[in-house]
């Protein structure tokens, strides 16, 4: 049962009545589509491995421990059995009616798997990988089915890497201008599934000059006094009640 469905219905009214609209997304909201989180009590970064995750994926260790990096990342990193939910799929249909954009902290690629044609992936995606050398494209079943743990080039033989994001790295400038342009230019920022605590993806919420700020989240944030709605209810039953009214 909702506990916030006065809440929600006022967020859809705002939705309605908003020209620009950006979904700001993080891990909870692929949490329905069976990926677990990072930073949760069941999180992946609480779970217990040789090395913290942290570490695991930074760009330091993918350099120097490459074998472990791709042992962790093809068990816990590459779903490519996960489907988009009810909150991926609102989202698009939402776009084919109004001006809406997503920045998504996420590599999983559900959003643009829900076929959402304006999606910012600051962190990149598991179904884009370069070869190191000659960088020649590889899906993301071909590093799945890749029969030695570090995949390399059918071309030259490099190491491919994910192109995702890694500790220590910087984010793709295009990105971030592109970013910084919508929520610039937004009158309703809906930041979903997220703690807000990744730099530097959280100051895209400074840009918002003219929109209100509304967070759909389970736990509190450093931004929820920005906010002028909260909403603590289930992802996947705020947007299944969202979805009834579009």
């Amino acid at each position: 049962m909702l506990k916030d469905e006065e809440k929600i219905k006022q967020l859809n009214e705002k939705i309605n009545s908003s020209s620009r609209i950006v979904f700001f997304t993080g891990a909870g909201i692929s949490t329905a589509s069976g990926i677990p989180d990072f930073r949760s009590k069941d999180g992946l970064y609480n779970q217990k491995y040789i090395y913290p995750p942290e570490e695991i994926l930074s760009k330091g260790f993918f350099f120097f421990n490459v074998e472990t990096f791709y042992k962790f990342y093809k068990e816990k990193m590459l779903v490519l059995d996960k489907k988009p939910n009810v909150a991926h799929n609102y989202i698009t249909k939402l776009s084919e009616k109004k001006d809406c954009s997503v920045i998504t902290q996420n590599i999983d690629g559900l959003h643009t798997l829900a076929k959402n044609k304006n999606v910012i992936e600051l962190h990149g995606s598991i179904y884009r990988n370069y070869c190191m050398d000659c960088h020649a494209f590889f899906t993301a079943q071909y590093i799945k089915d890749s029969k030695d743990i570090v995949p390399h080039c059918d071309g030259c033989n490099g190491v491919i890497k994910p192109d995702v994001v890694l500790y220590d790295e910087c984010l793709d400038e295009m990105n971030i201008n592109r970013a910084i342009v919508k929520v610039t230019e937004a009158d309703l920022l809906i930041v979903i599934g997220t703690s807000l605590t990744v730099y530097p993806a959280n100051t895209f919420l400074s840009y918002l000059r003219k929109g209100e700020m509304v967070i759909i989240n389970r736990d509190a944030t450093a931004y929820d006094k920005y906010a002028s709605i909260i909403i603590r209810d289930d992802i996947k039953e705020v947007f299944s009640f969202l979805d009834k009214m579009l």
